[in-house]
């Protein structure tokens, strides 16, 4: 295992912004904050130049917008992940930062803990997002025009796994995912099913299981790029 920080960039449109961030995350040793931008030109310079692991980015940067830095920064330093940073109001812009490829998006609200934890979580692969925004993004994905065309039932596709993983999966697994997808806890689900709630337990155990996920939020995002909250 890497002993090596995570080399962060930061940038955001507001100075106090930076200066937090600077705080907050230089009190883990395992990150380490190479250079930080108040705008989009400046921070697809920095990241260019200096070729961060993870860059902290800000959604409404001065000059060039979070969207169109993360379009630049995908094209020039693919290697690059990308979290973006966002208040609550940047919501219509969370799919379309998805759709881009950005690995997580966290929201400023947060508690300062879950900075550092979603950076060691991107750097380890994972794709971060927290429930209520898992929830949205899932809800735009879930428009039959997104459903992917490798995806689709009667693909020729040889290589379509998700279609051979979506097949193992029972039509009241689908529906309890498409509501998981929409924000909606076990008890809930229970009532829109007319079933109890240990019943829905017992059915997200099976579909843990079968997709090898450990929790709802692996589940959503599993949904998320397999298509399985696409109602067929």
């Amino acid at each position: 295992m890497s002993t090596q920080p995570i080399r962060v960039l930061i940038a955001d449109g507001q100075p106090i912004v930076l200066e937090g961030l600077r705080r907050v995350l230089g009190q883990y040793p395992g990150i380490q904050i190479v250079g930080e931008a108040a705008d989009g030109v400046d921070i697809i310079e920095k990241a260019i130049g200096l070729e961060p692991d993870i860059i902290l980015l800000d959604f409404k940067l001065p000059r060039v917008d979070g969207l169109t830095v993360l379009r630049g920064i995908q094209a020039r330093v693919p290697q690059t992940k990308v979290i973006m940073f966002a208040s609550s109001d940047n919501k219509e812009d969370f799919v379309e930062a998805m759709k881009l490829g950005c690995s997580g998006i966290l929201l400023k609200e947060v508690p300062t803990p879950l900075i550092e934890k979603s950076i060691q979580r991107v750097q380890a692969g994972e794709i971060w997002l927290d429930s209520n925004t898992t929830a949205a993004v899932i809800r735009h994905f879930a428009s039959p025009k997104d459903f992917p065309a490798a995806h689709a039932p009667g693909s020729n596709n040889s290589g379509n796994k998700a279609s051979r993983e979506r097949a193992q999966l029972s039509q009241r697994e689908r529906e309890i995912i498409i509501l998981i997808a929409q924000g909606y806890k076990n008890k809930e689900i229970a009532e829109k099913m007319f079933i109890t709630e240990q019943t829905v337990k017992n059915h997200l155990h099976n579909v843990f299981d079968k997709l090898g996920v450990s929790d709802r939020l692996e589940l959503a995002l599993y949904a998320i790029h397999n298509s399985l909250h696409v109602k067929v």
